[in-house]
């Protein structure tokens, strides 16, 4: 029979650690973060729905993005053990210049519909981590004010092609003009996708106050009175502009582009040209052939076409297919640094990401774009120790393989 007695106060007061309550707000929703799925959850919380599923949400009945997550899931790592592994390196080169990590802060449209930190913040933070930022033509913030606010920042400039050339021609001279790294043109975007969930919500751009989204915005007050009291949300490419996302792309892209436009940017573009949306082999083979530095392969997170192949299961047969001959990087789907390394694993150069700092941008400002950045960075930390590599260089197939579809 077990015999019990009282516990003696110096026994319990080495237990009792009570947290000390975060007393600023942002610090309430940062402090029990501890993945980005946790900052996901802190921004539904934060952002009013439209704006929430702006960022989550996908075209259709959203099978690309399920499927994207479940390509991760499937993810089965191959460690080695009894390795000295007390200190990691987990720098790489991108585009041939150092990044403190195999990863980059990919191009996201209307940010400071987010957070009203916007674009800077998020700037700020990458320069800070050491790795590459993408501004969207779909910014809210300017190429050149950007580029003022994130000083020594890896900055690359994300280009669609509008039907307007010469639009296009001054955007590629800004970058240029303010010192910009990289230009990134996307091509998965010749009509806009059906983004269901904004076409329920009614999301337009600048958000509109119908009695859905007032009644919303009061359970969220924080977010309103951020975009109320700040300057107006637009966009900075353009002069103004009211509507549906779906309203813009129509308008502005251009359906008829074709891989002669790639060549002309090449032309007109000095510094490194990445291609963004690449979906299989022959595209990535076109591109490399017209003379792009590095290819995404995408397929816009999700957002444009329903049922799209699933990037990392394509990534095998475009790089079979580009080579040496240029860097290829892997976007969609990347929620951890665990799936980082994975697709640095798997041939990837370095991982983009985009909702996953968005998630922390909603949260918490640049404030939550730099916990993202920091659970990331230490989940590649410890998922290289784990697997028994010390550097981003030993990562190899070797380490990694893809469990068959139901397989658990």
């Amino acid at each position: 029979m077990t015999t019990r007695r009282y516990p003696r106060w110096s026994e319990l007061a080495p237990l009792l650690r009570p947290r000390r309550p975060a007393l600023r707000p942002v610090e309430h929703r940062l402090a029990p973060a501890v993945s980005i799925a946790d900052l996901r959850l802190a921004a539904r919380r934060r952002a009013p729905r439209a704006v929430f599923d702006y960022t989550d949400g996908a075209a259709g009945d959203e099978r690309t993005l399920s499927r994207m997550r479940d390509a991760f899931a499937r993810v089965e790592f191959h460690p080695t053990v009894l390795r000295d592994v007390a200190r990691i390196d987990t720098s790489t080169d991108i585009l041939g210049r150092p990044a403190a990590l195999p990863l980059v802060f990919g191009p996201t449209g209307f940010t400071r519909m987010m957070h009203t930190e916007g674009e800077p913040a998020v700037g700020r933070v990458a320069a800070r981590a050491g790795i590459p930022y993408a501004l969207s033509t779909m910014g809210t913030t300017s190429i050149e004010r950007l580029a003022a606010e994130a000083p020594g920042g890896r900055l690359w400039f994300q280009l669609y092609l509008w039907r307007d050339r010469g639009a296009g021609r001054d955007f590629v001279a800004r970058a240029a003009a303010a010192g910009y790294e990289a230009l990134v043109l996307t091509v998965d975007t010749p009509v806009a996708g059906p983004r269901l969930r904004d076409a329920r919500n009614g999301l337009t751009i600048p958000p509109s106050l119908t009695l859905r989204t007032f009644l919303d915005g009061a359970t969220r007050p924080g977010w309103w009175w951020d975009l109320l009291t700040t300057e107006p949300l637009e966009f900075a490419s353009l002069r103004r502009f009211e509507g549906t996302v779906a309203d813009l792309i129509g308008r502005m892209f251009d359906p008829a582009a074709t891989i002669a436009d790639v060549e002309w940017l090449r032309d007109a573009w000095g510094g490194p040209l990445v291609v963004k949306g690449i979906q299989n082999a022959a595209d990535a083979r076109a591109v490399v052939d017209a003379g792009v530095d590095a290819v995404v392969v995408s397929n816009h997170g999700g957002r444009q076409l329903d049922r799209a192949p699933v990037p990392l299961e394509v990534l095998p047969e475009v790089l079979d297919a580009v080579g040496d001959r240029a860097d290829v990087y892997l976007d969609g789907g990347i929620m951890s640094g665990g799936d980082v390394v994975a697709a640095v694993a798997m041939g990837a150069r370095a991982a983009l990401v985009g909702r996953a700092y968005l998630y922390g941008l909603m949260a918490g400002g640049e404030r939550g774009v730099a916990r993202a950045a920091d659970i990331l960075a230490g989940e590649v930390r410890s998922t290289m120790a784990l697997l028994g590599v010390t550097s981003v260089a030993e990562l190899g197939p070797r380490h990694v393989s893809l469990r068959p579809p139901g397989a658990g």
